[in-house]
């Protein structure tokens, strides 16, 4: 059985990986804030270049974090996450992008997937749910940043789609992790967002939320899976972590729990 389990590198960096996916021996991984050079509010492994911390400590954390799980920093890509649906095909010539600079990041997307042997995808989290896809058979990657908005509009759903058009992909080789994210038991929302639930899971939607006074709490892990299941990953092969950033500050930062003030952690996923 598959499960996410924390692991602390020789560099005192501690990440979560995915035993699914490290048994068949995928570079992955989720950092933590633990193992980091930042200081307070941003302590310690803090990736967010964004974020209010100094630019080169944050470029020391995610070389460190890179060589946690075994990665070449220089050459990870990245991109300038919006919350859209936009699916970047990363190929040889984006190697480093965004690695060290929020501006040459890929511009205005919020997923990215490749078939290049060792040119890792990283994408940046307080709160949004990571989704790591690996094809064994295809030998292709693919990463998601999915807040409400991507996960309303199925960005996990259609990376693997996007998988399929570039690299042949299909849905019931893949392998997923949904890694630390807010939970169910946090994340709560108003009418417009269930609004928009309704809209894209019009069948499955009321299963995702619970009623809490005039608010709703939203499973943003199950919404994830639905939509996966929905185009054919088998259940089977979807992980979800089960960690709600929110309620482990001490472990991950989370936007809301921390008011705004806070790093990020990264997820990697490498072939």
């Amino acid at each position: 059985m598959s499960k996410f389990v924390l692991k602390r590198a020789a560099n005192g960096v501690w990440f979560g990986l995915f035993t699914h996916l490290a048994h068949q021996g995928l570079k992955h991984g989720v950092s933590t804030r633990l193992g980091g050079l930042s200081v307070a509010p941003y302590a310690t492994l803090n990736l967010g270049l964004k974020s209010g911390d100094d630019p080169h400590t944050v470029r020391l954390n995610r070389d460190l974090f890179c060589q946690a799980v075994g990665v070449d920093y220089a050459r990870a890509a990245t991109c300038q996450q919006v919350h859209g649906d936009h699916i970047h095909l990363v190929m040889a010539d984006d190697a480093g992008r965004g690695a060290r600079s929020h501006a040459a990041a890929v511009p205005a997307s919020d997923a990215l997937i490749t078939a290049e042997r060792g040119l890792p995808l990283i994408l940046f989290y307080a709160d949004c749910v990571p989704v790591l896809i690996y094809d064994p058979v295809r030998k292709a990657v693919g990463l998601s940043h999915a807040g409400w908005k991507g996960t309303v509009a199925k960005i996990g759903a259609k990376t693997v789609l996007a998988m399929g058009e570039h690299f042949g992909t299909q849905p019931a080789d893949c392998l997923v992790g949904i890694g630390p994210s807010i939970g169910p038991c946090c994340y709560e929302v108003d009418a417009p967002v269930v609004d928009t639930l309704k809209a894209s899971f019009c069948d499955t939607w009321q299963h995702l939320v619970v009623p809490r006074g005039d608010k709703w709490l939203l499973d943003l892990w199950h919404a994830n899976r639905d939509q996966l299941e929905e185009i054919g990953v088998p259940r089977a092969n979807i992980d979800i972590s089960g960690v709600c950033t929110a309620e482990n500050t001490a472990l991950f930062y989370s936007h809301r729990a921390e008011h705004g003030t806070t790093g990020r952690h990264g997820a990697i996923i490498c072939l």
